[in-house]
């Protein structure tokens, strides 16, 4: 399984820190943002990643994680000039993705807690997609997914005017 990690847009929120630098590149407790995802995917045994960033912070993260080596990773680099979604990122992507199965995770997103690790070995390790979801109060904030019956996913919605669903994403997607 390959490992797609999506770290471009604005940071409209953290204005004016992202004049600067990519939120993904500020520090969250004493690592960059960017580490959490990294290590995400690492949990669920992902080692050969791509990360997906614009053409002004692309130099930046390369200069700060290399080629992943000492890690044990092997990353490489892709820009998205227009931040323009997921879907596009899996176009991005689509030669680094080959015929392997894949897992996005947004890069300005920290996964933690009991059980995350076999979580995720568990979503890595499944056949068919698997969108991690989290019960809110106020979906339309989010993006949404919807599940049929099965608990499969059948669509995402971002920040709908009228949710039908209680179910928002996470950003980690299998």
């Amino acid at each position: 399984m390959k490992g797609i990690i999506l770290a471009g847009g604005a940071g409209r929120r953290l204005y004016p820190l992202t004049l600067v630098a990519s939120k993904q590149l500020l520090p969250v407790y004493d690592k960059p943002m960017i580490h959490y995802p990294l290590s995400t995917l690492m949990l669920a045994g992902i080692r050969d990643i791509l990360i997906i960033t614009t053409p002004q912070d692309a130099p930046a993260f390369q200069r700060l994680l290399g080629d992943g080596s000492r890690w044990g990773l092997a990353l490489s680099y892709a820009e998205q000039p227009v931040p323009e979604g997921i879907a596009q990122a899996f176009l991005i992507g689509r030669a680094h993705i080959g015929g392997d199965r894949v897992a996005l995770v947004l890069g300005d997103n920290i996964f933690y807690g009991d059980g995350l690790s076999r979580l995720v070995q568990q979503a890595a390790g499944g056949s068919g997609a698997c969108v991690l979801a989290h019960r809110v109060r106020d979906p339309g904030r989010y993006g949404i997914v919807r599940f049929d019956t099965g608990n499969r996913p059948l669509d995402i919605v971002e920040k709908p005017r009228h949710p039908d669903s209680p179910w928002a994403v996470t950003g980690l997607y299998f």
